[in-house]
């Protein structure tokens, strides 16, 4: 069974105010005062001082995941709160917040670089890496996944509010992300010797530093032998987490059986895969999706079953197909993390509030 590991980026707000705090690196201290018999340090700074980012272990049970990913946040809020702060899994900050971009060589270049897009990059995402065979198998993956990609999106949505403001986009952290010149969806690649030169290619404009800012929607790690899927709000609940790294493993297995069976992947357009890219990100689960097969507008409720029946088989061969069917069930009821941070705004009128429901929604 494939390893599933999910990397999230936390905000770091005043517990009162619930305005971003620039404290990554007094949270940072404290964790790495427990952290001493790891291998490798789960908690590491961001590009912007507001902000932490902790990874799980690699694990093959979604069970053993779940546990890991609410341990690992509760950790993070306890060193939050230490250092006079406190963790909310928001993609975006609700309340207007002035970005502080991290100490750092590589830190400074970008903020050289992009100018504002860096100081304003102040955004949580949810990674999600799946091992792969061979770097052949994974670009494989890459093709016959991306038309998929933005219903994970609107599944973990989770950013309305930008610089005090209601945005109309579920997930506006998408559009803010959409800045970086390397970002969005890709063409079909075939070989993985072609994704190696278009990667090879773009490091070498100077446009970009090297590898790891090529910000494809989907990539191969540079560090691990995985498939790294980056479309995903940092969720509020961390049951959403596991959900998303259910499907993405579902996708990268179905993808998988796919390839090795001869299977052509769909030759959407990017300009295509951009506007259901728009889409998803514009209404979330609330309104109509771009289907990944037909690229015909169909409701949020259809693009889920058709997703859940795409992956169905491998999601039934890991055990997981009742999991995410309810999950999926839950979300479209209850609403995804836009919907949750809306309903507080729109019965309380106050952004502060919102903040403060975040953070309790994150340690649940």
């Amino acid at each position: 069974m494939r390893t599933v590991g999910v990397e999230e980026e936390l905000l770091l707000v005043d517990p009162e105010s619930g305005e971003p705090q620039a404290l990554s690196a007094a949270v940072l201290a404290r964790a790495a005062r427990c952290e001493q018999a790891e291998q490798e340090p789960v908690f590491q700074k961001e590009l912007h001082n507001q902000m932490v980012e902790f990874a799980t272990h690699p694990q093959s049970r979604m069970g053993e995941l779940a546990e890991e990913l609410v341990r690992i946040r509760g950790e993070a809020a306890r060193h939050a709160k230490e250092a006079g702060c406190a963790v909310a899994a928001l993609a975006t900050s609700p309340l207007a917040v002035r970005p502080s971009v991290s100490i750092g060589r590589r830190y400074r270049w970008m903020a050289d670089q992009f100018g504002i897009a860096t100081r304003e990059q102040i955004v949580c995402g949810c990674h999600v890496h799946v091992a792969v065979d061979s770097d052949e198998e994974g670009v494989a993956v890459l093709d016959r996944i991306r038309p998929w990609l933005p219903v994970l999106m609107a599944l973990s949505a989770n950013s309305p509010f930008w610089q005090g403001r209601e945005t109309g986009y579920s997930s506006y952290r998408r559009r803010v992300w959409l800045r970086w010149p390397s970002a969005g969806p890709t063409e079909l690649f075939g070989p993985a010797d072609n994704y190696h030169r278009r990667v090879a290619d773009m490091v070498a404009t100077g446009t970009i530093l090297d590898e790891a800012m090529v910000y494809f929607d989907a990539r191969l790690s540079a560090r691990y032998p995985t498939v790294e899927v980056r479309v995903a709000d940092v969720c509020l609940h961390a049951d959403t987490a596991v959900l998303v790294a259910i499907l993405v493993r579902g996708l990268v297995e179905t993808a998988a059986r796919a390839w090795a069976a001869g299977k052509e992947p769909v030759d959407h357009s990017i300009s295509l895969l951009r506007l259901a890219d728009w889409q998803a990100a514009r209404s979330g689960l609330t309104g109509h999706l771009v289907h990944p097969l037909t690229m015909r507008h169909a409701s949020a409720e259809s693009v889920v079953r058709d997703l859940l029946e795409h992956v169905g088989d491998a999601l039934a061969d890991s055990g997981d197909l009742e999991r995410a069917r309810a999950s999926c069930a839950a979300l479209l009821r209850d609403g995804n993390g836009s919907q949750v941070q809306r309903e507080v705004w729109e019965r309380t009128g106050s952004l502060r509030e919102v903040v403060s429901s975040c953070v309790r929604h994150t340690q649940a």
